[in-house]
């Protein structure tokens, strides 16, 4: 006979928390003027949430240390600007390359699957040698993959593709998710929201996937390799797998980037985006999807907003505040890290998710007898 599922009540809070969330973006996007700075820290902490997710399916879930994702940031970003950008203002982007190679435009949704595909395709290609490498090996391989293709995206010869050195621009953009009248004024803002749902549906199916018996491999890879090989998995299957998976979403990731900057440069992609990805999977906790996603939110709100006033001089009277100069607040952030990791060893969720945060404590079977 077969068993009916238990009532998880824990999920439906989980699952009412995030609709909440989703209800209060719409409603403050409508109440509060576009230039907040609220809403740069949404639309990049949406877009860096779903990067680090696809990391920490990665790094987290499947045990594999990599370093590429910047990389495969820039693979999707570029794939996506370069098929969005408008057939009429493609000689004004390539004006050095007589309008560029691609003379037609993609809608934004084939495209951001396009910006994954590429990716995961160029994943499968990297991963035939790297994957085979273990630990610090692996990483370094993926790092140096990451900056052979930012250099590779500069190179004057495929200028016709990738406009050289020179950025790309007029691809459309959150803001054009935006209602507007006849007059050309909003009507309704979607700027933030927007962001937020391709977040959203992407880290929906990676945890989907990550609770399917695919992701229970994964797991099994992670703990023993030698124990999972003896049961009867494919290790090298598995891991090339779930890189590509991770770096098709890295892709998508990548193409928000661009929606968000409304202009792209691959001189922007270097190393130190990927360590801030890490960073944010460090901090929200290694093998926890809830924790990438408040760390990434919490990492902007403090790198782009909140310790901004640190960089700049400070006058009480006419006594000036001390230290406080431009650079100073990366200085702050830096011991904020370093209190983070030191008080929080496994970050901030562990290995907890959301719904976690919701069940009931069992009582043990001594406070039962009593």
């Amino acid at each position: 006979m077969k068993t009916k599922k238990k009532f998880n009540p824990a999920m439906l809070w989980a699952a009412l928390v995030i609709v909440l969330v989703y209800v209060a973006v719409f409603i403050t996007e409508q109440l509060l003027p576009a230039s907040s700075m609220l809403f740069t820290v949404l639309k990049k902490g949406a877009t860096y949430a779903l990067v680090a997710v696809s990391m920490n399916l990665l790094n987290g879930f499947t045990g594999l240390f990599s370093l590429g994702q910047a990389g495969f940031m820039l693979i999707g970003a570029y794939t996506y600007a370069i098929f969005t950008i408008p057939v009429a203002d493609r000689m004004n982007v390539y004006q050095y390359y007589n309008g560029g190679l691609v003379q037609f435009a993609m809608p934004v949704v084939p495209a951001l699957i396009m910006a994954g595909l590429a990716a995961a395709l160029f994943a499968f290609l990297i991963g035939l040698p790297v994957l085979r490498l273990k630990s610090d090996y692996l990483a370094i391989a993926t790092l140096g993959f990451a900056e052979i293709i930012r250099a590779i995206f500069q190179w004057n010869k495929l200028g016709a593709l990738t406009n050289g050195s020179n950025i790309l621009r007029e691809f459309p953009t959150f803001n054009d998710f935006n209602i507007r009248n006849a007059e050309g004024e909003v009507t309704l803002y979607l700027s933030t929201l927007v962001p937020f749902l391709i977040a959203g549906v992407c880290i929906a199916l990676i945890v989907m996937l990550i609770n399917s018996t695919f992701g229970r491999s994964l797991r099994a890879i992670k703990d023993d390799e030698i124990a999972a090989e003896a049961m009867g998995i494919n290790l090298f299957h598995h891991k090339q797998m779930s890189f590509c998976i991770s770096s098709f979403f890295a892709g998508i990731g990548g193409a928000m980037l661009a929606m968000y900057q409304s202009t792209i440069q691959a001189k922007a992609f270097t190393s130190a985006m990927t360590y801030e990805i890490l960073l944010i999977v460090v901090i929200g906790g290694i093998g926890s999807v809830t924790g990438s996603c408040i760390s990434s939110f919490l990492f902007v709100a403090c790198s782009e907003w909140w310790l901004r006033f640190l960089d700049q001089k400070q006058m009480i009277g006419n006594f000036e505040v001390p230290l406080l100069r431009n650079g100073f607040r990366l200085v702050v952030f830096s011991i904020i890290i370093m209190i983070v990791v030191l008080f929080f060893r496994q970050g901030i969720m562990g290995t907890k998710e959301l719904p976690d945060l919701f069940k009931r404590k069992k009582k043990s079977q001594q406070e039962v007898k009593a």
